[in-house]
């Protein structure tokens, strides 16, 4: 449904959150930054919400590798606001006591948005909980692959996938100032539902009130932290070169004994034996360098990320085959069936009809701003009040004769007065960018009017129409599925007893 995004509008789209990088850099990052991460704002969850969302926390929708013993615990959670499948994790009692702290820390987290990424989307501080909410990954870790995989091994091609994919999440971040990742490996790897290995985001907030960075094995932590307790942008590579021994043997080798091996010369018996014969000689020796070179025990001898990407973007195999069928895995139905009907509205949106949309919208007029739009300040009613109105004015009566030029004008004019915040303005303003063609300024204004409003479905609903003319169909089909489902939510309170 819909065209194909051009490069050009994914760079445009990842330009307007990233506006310190250069064009040249924003072009180079398309190709795994995009919109599809955006659909769905930050949120903050009550307590009650995720209790409900994981059916009261039960150890059936544990997810974590490590078990219902593990200090903090992953959930998988039906949020109830859009019915979209997340990740919860749940700290302990002991970690992160300043409420404020957390928040603070779950914000700045949330800010990044990348295709690379699970990312952050919402989080809860209540009491003494403290949880985190993230995209749900459905096909496991790395670690699952790699050690007790059932069917068959990663091959080659989709190891050198795994590492550069890596690496690009840990240089995104970087460039977004989130130089530390705390305990990064093979169990922070995830995979997405095209099979696309992911880094969590779990990893780029504190772990705990002790400060403490790392859990696993002290014999996989970076020297560094073994003397002071810290870690250092290095000690992250450090870490990223542990994941690439990982991946070089199929095992958990300790850096030390690995390097061992490889100063003795014993570097081929590192190799996973089920990669035999599937790869050249100089690749695995890159590989084996790149992972050398990482595990430097001081962190200035080893390199920066940057040039890890360089060498392993070098290194990639069947660049143009989707991760999936590296992986052997078949995908399912592209666009599941909703499990709740579709009104005229969604119908509309899921073909992408202008009109009816239009129509719908224009029909209902501001029926939905009760209770939601802001009061005018006090500035307001010394007379600038009118001028707003009457750009308000302006813009519908623009709208009604589908001039969508003027009513972008006008409509931004309102908002830009401050007089109040109308999600039904947004979405107008959203159906005009839409029906002009500038998808990016659509999606924000959808999205907006779902910060705004978040219970209301139009919002959501017009997030699936310029989504699906992005051509991101699964992301259309869950932000239709949430407004289908806040739809007959809302009729059910609407009808009369």
């Amino acid at each position: 449904m819909g065209g194909r995004c051009s490069k050009r509008v994914s760079s445009c789209l990842w330009q307007d959150w990233h506006p310190d990088l250069n064009a040249s850099e924003a072009e180079a990052e398309a190709d795994h930054v995009g919109a599809g991460a955006f659909a769905f704002p930050f949120e903050e969850f009550t307590l009650d919400e995720l209790r409900a969302a994981t059916d009261g926390f039960s150890s059936d929708r544990i997810v974590s590798e490590h078990g219902p013993k593990a200090p903090n615990v992953v959930y998988r959670a039906t949020l109830f606001r859009s019915g979209r499948t997340a990740a919860v994790k749940r700290f302990n009692a002991s970690a992160w006591p300043d409420s404020k702290q957390f928040l603070d820390e779950a914000k700045a987290v949330a800010r990044l948005r990348s295709h690379r990424l699970a990312n952050l989307i919402g989080c809860c501080s209540e009491g003494g909980e403290r949880l985190l909410v993230a995209e749900f990954m459905p096909r496991q870790t790395l670690a699952k692959h790699l050690f007790h995989w059932d069917t068959q091994p990663l091959n080659w091609a989709m190891r050198i996938r795994v590492a550069l994919y890596l690496a690009q999440a840990l240089h995104y971040c970087a460039t977004q100032a989130r130089t530390l990742y705390h305990d990064l490996n093979a169990y922070r790897v995830l995979f997405d539902e095209d099979a696309n290995p992911r880094l969590s985001c779990f990893g780029l907030m504190k772990n705990s009130r002790d400060g403490k960075s790392y859990s696993t094995n002290l014999a996989f932590t970076p020297p560094e932290y073994l003397r002071t307790g810290r870690i250092v942008p290095e000690s992250v590579v450090y870490s990223f070169g542990t994941v690439l021994l990982d991946l070089l043997s199929g095992k958990h080798i300790p850096p030390t004994h690995a390097l061992d091996m490889i100063q003795g010369k014993n570097f081929l018996m590192l190799m996973d034996s089920c990669l035999e014969g599937h790869f050249s000689n100089a690749d695995g020796m890159e590989l084996m360098r790149l992972a050398s070179s990482c595990l430097q025990y001081e962190p200035r001898d080893r390199p920066v990320i940057k040039s890890l990407l360089a060498s392993l973007t070098s290194l990639q195999k069947d660049a143009a085959l989707p991760s999936h069928e590296l992986m052997g895995i078949q995908l399912g139905v592209q666009a599941p069936e909703l499990s709740v009907p579709l009104s005229p509205l969604g119908e509309a949106c899921a073909k992408g009809d202008t009109d009816v949309i239009h129509e719908i919208l224009e029909s209902a007029g501001y029926m939905f701003d009760e209770g939601v739009v802001s009061e005018p300040s006090f500035q307001m009613w010394t007379g600038q009040i009118q001028e707003s109105l009457n750009f308000k004015k302006q813009a519908d009566a623009a709208f009604g004769a589908k001039d969508f030029t003027t009513a972008v004008t006008s409509y931004t004019q309102f908002i830009d007065s401050g007089t109040s915040v109308s999600p039904t303005v947004l979405a107008r303003r959203s159906l005009s960018y839409l029906a002009k063609g500038q998808l990016q300024e659509a999606i924000g204004d959808a999205m907006q009017a779902q910060v705004v409003f978040p219970q209301w479905p139009i919002a959501h609903y017009l997030q699936a129409a310029v989504l699906f003319s992005l051509g991101m169909e699964r992301d259309a089909q869950q932000a239709l599925q949430a407004g289908a489902t806040l739809e007959a939510k809302m009729n059910t309170r609407l009808r009369p007893v």
